[in-house]
């Protein structure tokens, strides 16, 4: 099933698992911006280090790029799927559907169970999956797309859908690990 961003995917039958326990304060911490250049990352799929396996996997990459940037700027919200509104485990799930026909479960706990363990930060692979403990209560409470140059998509409480560093100080203390779902970049 592709999501469609012209009508509102909401699907309250899902819900993510920040429900089970939700402290708007323990987000206070999140940075309220980066300088991310994303006219750097797009450049990158020109260059040999990101398009050197082959042509195929190349265009998928490009392909998540494009898609992670037409979400960018969606404002966060709690349970949403859509471009009016979207969650961090919504926003991976949905990319992973349109650019891969690829089903991940609906909340971040849930996708944190799915696929190999990334044993390493050295070992992440554009497309990996990172999860991060924000959340008393809910292990992991936020999931994001790394995209290489040690940045992730996500959508963020604060920002809404952005790209972030994960040495900045916030989620580099709190980053539980990685998932690799599929082999396809």
């Amino acid at each position: 099933t592709r999501y469609s961003p012209t009508k509102d995917n909401s699907d309250f039958t899902h819900l993510p698992d920040s429900l089970d326990y939700f402290d708007e304060d323990e987000f206070n911490e999140e940075p309220d911006s980066e300088d991310i250049d994303i006219s750097h990352i797009l450049s990158k799929l020109t260059d040999d280090s990101i398009t050197d396996i082959d042509a195929d996997r190349s265009d998928v990459k490009e392909k998540l790029l494009m898609e992670i940037i037409r979400y960018l700027n969606t404002p966060y919200r709690f349970g949403g799927s859509s471009f009016s509104g979207i969650d961090c485990s919504a926003f991976t799930q949905i990319l992973y559907s349109n650019v891969l026909s690829f089903s991940l479960l609906r909340s971040a706990r849930e996708q944190y169970t799915q696929g190999v363990v990334i044993d390493s930060r050295n070992n992440l692979k554009f497309g990996d999956l990172v999860f991060f403990n924000t959340r008393r209560g809910v292990r992991p409470g936020h999931v994001g797309i790394y995209i290489g140059d040690g940045l992730f998509a996500h959508a963020s409480i604060k920002l809404g859908v952005t790209i972030s560093s994960l040495s900045t100080a916030y989620y580099n203390t709190r980053y539980m690990g990685a998932r690799r779902v599929t082999d396809v970049f």
